[in-house]
């Protein structure tokens, strides 16, 4: 099917005809395995599309013909004894089934199974087909294909007795977040042009919002020339951008509308004045926010290509916005307003009402900061209240009022449970544990279905692909798929129900000396696990052993949850040593001992069996029954045969040595490590903090060296490396505090440039920190984790916080030049830029709204609302206020 790339089943199991020997009959009739894989193999040979040519025509002649059913083969005659033909049905049992299981897959319904459509009504066996589609296709439409051609193919290939349950369709799950990602970018954009109709007028809402549709397009045209999916992080850039995007368009239309109320001009007069008054500073503080935004594009590591569109998205919006706003938005006013005048007179009109009561207001509000000896006093102490303030933000962190964590969990509709039994567990035990777990999922009410997956893994996900799951494979490992009812359906979320069944599966697992672990898909940042500790050190045994104690450590740790590690359980190993002298004397290789014992033990392909019913052959093994192989003994007890045509037993040749399995060495930078894992539960539920509370308590027991950022300097001394969240989280925030850095200092730049003075920027840049105000109290507010959306969020508040103040500074100056003092100037700067700058705050809140109740971006959306709430009404009286103060001298008086 077009589009699809792997397609691989789990569970299936492989006819296969098993030839199982009888010991005692062998030996009866003096057969060995090497003479009766050579029979088997001698007559199931053929030779095809032999020619001969005979009376001018071509003849093809085939020798032979390929054994077609079980009865031939048990007709084979094998060997000659006391001059009767030995049957291979006199030395061996034939069994025509399938492959001896090394995998079980089952599906079983849950409580909520008919709430989603299941059918199912108990446990039963099953077969798992993964899809996988191409990169570039449309995952929606490739599932919609595959579901109408399984609908197809029922009844035919697909037989009446065989059900088909969808298990897993992120095709569908993408339709729906995008289509809910759509739902909301419309009505976000719907809920901004109603803001401009209720503050400005019908005819200015229609304007804003045609140039918001208009740049969302060029937006949308431009992130697929850049080659973005439309996918759900880049919906979400799109909806975070639609309140900075409207910004510009606001700005020129609210300036527009504001002079009409000025001044009896013709509109087409009136427009390019009042365009050009604004326009300076819009373009300023659109490349402001650009420079504060783009940096993060360059976020290195995992987290860099997945929230590239973010910065990427915005700041291409942010262009088109400003190009729109000064060549659509004017031609559209001038065609839109047109009608609202009736004076042409060209005479000024007296401030509105409106103006007059925010002189009022903002002349009482900071006049007390403005008026000498007393006004200085008030400045040191609004300044003096403003540093408080943003200690006390800061103090919610080291408080833990608001706890860092690199991303919260997602409310997903799916858990996995993965089970890791000690080696040497047999498959059987493996399944019969993960279906004691299914029995209490069974109990769950919000699960629709859960699949067991025994001695294998289940088809490939997030965790599959990170945590490298999808590679776990043996007797002793495996997992459960736990599918959950629709988040619309349950008032829980994934991560409360993960919590809750976490303890009683654990114990399930502990009752058989198992390690069951509880994954949230996804299950935070793409690393290994979310706390590891990596030992390194000369002997893999000291390693091994320094590992053991921090084990212990981690579990006596508070809130340290699904420890685990590297160190395989010492399971029984045997060793048959050969005596190669006594093997040679009595005329016997050691290759045809080692190939007796591995035929018998783990069978032996030695012919193939046709049917044109079959798609591929059948594979013929030699092999002992299950019963034959688990007696060592009467393995041992095996015959092969001597150059002199005698069979010699095995037990003559080779002595049993018990023993354990060696570990498996595990590498990272070509160097032998062994891996501590666990997890963070609890309140804070971040593993940062559990990981520096079991730090400490390793510093005040003298134990490890510790790194945390690096890999040791010295490889060769037992020492302890940190890795896991905290890694990415370092490297993360790093990135972005260097990318928060480097756009500061280009708006400084800008700003430099723009007003020619090394001083103005600073003042403009002054209200980044009060961003701090908002953001800290906020999160704590909404009892959400500080994540790297969040500083995503309070990146981008840096440069819409920094267009106000340009706004806010550039109409000082030109009050200033017109000869105005600098008492009223800032005053007014105030009252007339008011606003705009609180229209495009609550444009850009809005945004925010739509996007709070988001796990992942919540973050970001509380970042944007509460720091902009907070920061922008700061802005309007400490900006003025500041300008006011550091020119105070330069001013001539009047």
């Amino acid at each position: 099917m077009s589009g699809t790339r792997d397609i691989y089943t789990i569970g299936a199991v492989d006819r296969v005809v098993h030839v199982l020997l009888d010991p005692q009959a062998l030996a009866a009739y003096n057969i060995d395995i090497a003479s009766l894989s050579n029979a088997l193999s001698a007559a199931n040979q053929t030779s095809d599309n032999l020619k001969v040519t005979t009376e001018n025509k071509e003849i093809l002649i085939q020798a032979g013909t390929f054994i077609t059913t079980p009865d031939e083969i048990s007709q084979l005659v094998v060997g000659v004894f006391e001059g009767k033909a030995i049957f291979l049905s006199d030395v061996a049992h034939i069994n025509d089934s399938f492959d001896t299981p090394s995998q079980y897959v089952t599906i079983s319904p849950g409580t909520s199974a008919e709430k989603a459509g299941i059918q199912l009504e108990s446990r039963r066996p099953a077969v798992t087909i993964a899809i996988a589609k191409k990169p570039g296709h449309n995952a929606v439409d490739i599932a919609d294909n595959i579901i109408k051609r399984l609908d197809q193919i029922k009844g035919t290939f697909i037989t009446d007795d065989v059900e088909i349950t969808i298990t897993r369709n992120y095709g569908k799950t993408a339709d729906e977040k995008s289509s809910k990602l759509i739902h909301k970018l419309i009505i976000e954009t719907i809920a901004v042009v109603l803001l401009v109709v209720f503050a400005l007028g019908w005819r200015e809402g229609i304007i804003v919002g045609t140039a918001v549709a208009i740049t969302l397009l060029v937006t949308l045209f431009a992130s697929w020339a850049y080659g973005f999916t439309l996918n759900r992080v880049s919906l979400f850039a799109l909806i975070f951008s639609i309140g900075i995007l409207v910004d510009d368009a606001i700005v020129v239309v609210e300036n527009i509308h504001r002079h009409m109320s000025l001044y009896n001009q013709k509109l087409v007069d009136l427009i390019p004045a009042a365009v050009d008054e604004v326009g300076g500073p819009t373009i300023l503080a659109t490349f402001t926010v650009i420079a504060a935004l783009l940096p993060m594009a360059f976020v290195s590591g995992l987290m860099g290509p997945y929230m590239s569109p973010i910065p990427i998205n915005a700041s291409m919006g942010m262009l088109a916005s400003l190009i729109i706003a000064f060549v659509f938005t004017p031609w559209l006013t001038n065609i839109m307003l047109a009608n609202g005048q009736s004076d042409e007179s060209g005479e000024s009109h007296s401030k509105s009402p409106e103006d007059n009561h925010l002189m009022i207001f903002f002349s009482r509000l900071m006049s007390p900061f403005l008026q000498g000896r007393t006004g200085r006093r008030n400045r040191w102490l609004l300044l003096l209240g403003i540093f408080i303030l943003i200690g006390f933000a800061l103090m919610m962190v080291v408080n833990k009022q608001v706890v860092l964590k690199m991303l919260p969990f997602d409310n997903k509709s799916e858990l996995q449970v993965v089970l890791d039994m000690p080696e040497g567990t047999s498959l059987e035990q493996t399944s019969r544990v993960l279906h004691e777990i299914g029995t209490f999922l069974d109990t769950v009410d919000e699960i629709t279905d859960y699949e067991v997956y025994a001695g294998t893994a289940s088809p490939i996900s997030f965790n599959g692909l990170i945590r490298q799951y999808y590679l776990r494979e043996g007797a002793n490992v495996g997992d459960i798929q736990v599918n959950l009812i629709d988040k619309q359906l349950r008032t829980r979320k994934s991560h409360e129900i993960a919590l809750q069944i976490r303890q009683p599966i654990q114990t399930i697992a502990l009752t058989y000396a198992g390690n069951a672990k509880i994954v949230e898909v996804p299950p935070g940042p793409p690393v290994q696990a979310p706390i590891v500790a990596e030992v390194y050190g000369l002997d893999y045994k000291g390693q091994i052993s320094e590992a053991k104690k921090i084990r212990q450590l981690f579990e006596a740790t508070a809130d340290i949850i699904d420890v685990d590690d590297s160190i395989e359980y010492p399971a029984a190993r045997f060793t048959v040593s050969i005596d190669r002298q006594k093997a040679a004397l009595l005329g016997v290789k050691q290759a045809d001992i080692v190939a007796a014992l591995a035929s018998v033990l783990s069978g032996s392909d030695v012919t193939y069996l046709h049917d044109k019913h079959l798609k591929y052959p059948a594979p013929v093994r030699l092999e002992y029954s299950e019963a034959d192989k688990s007696d060592l003994e009467q393995v041992l007890a095996l015959r092969v045969r001597s150059q002199s045509g005698t069979l010699v037993p095995l037990l003559e040749m080779v002595q049993l040595h018990k023993g354990t399995r060696e570990h498996s060495i595990y590498h990272k930078d070509l160097l032998p490590v062994v891996f501590v894992t666990a997890d963070m539960g609890g309140m804070e539920d971040s593993p940062l903090y559990g990981l520096f509370n079991m730090s400490a308590d390793m510093e005040e027991k003298n134990g490890l060296n510790q790194w945390f950022v690096n890999q040791p300097e010295n490889p060769y001394e037992y020492s302890l490396k940190w890795d896991g969240e905290w890694q990415i989280t370092y490297e993360t925030f790093r990135d972005m505090g260097i990318a928060y850095g480097v756009g500061l200092l280009i708006i400084y730049l800008l700003v430099v440039v723009q007003f020619r003075s090394y001083l103005v920027p600073l003042i403009i840049m002054a209200p980044i920190p009060l961003t701090i105000i908002g953001i800290m109290p906020g999160h704590a507010l909404m009892g959400a984790q500080f994540t790297a959306t969040s500083m995503i969020g309070m990146i981008a508040l840096a440069g819409i916080i920094v267009r106000n103040s340009i706004l806010l500074v550039d109409f000082i100056n030109q009050q200033l030049e017109e000869g105005m003092r600098l008492h009223e100037a800032v005053i007014q700067s105030s009252a007339v830029r008011s606003k705009p700058i609180i229209l495009t705050g609550i444009a850009a809140m809005i945004g925010g709204f739509f996007i709070i109740d988001d796990p992942i971006f919540g973050g970001l959306a509380i970042s944007l609302i509460f720091g902009l709430l907070v920061s922008t009404l700061l802005t309007l009286i400490v900006i003025p206020i500041v300008y006011y103060a550091a020119m105070e001298k330069k001013q001539a008086p009047a």
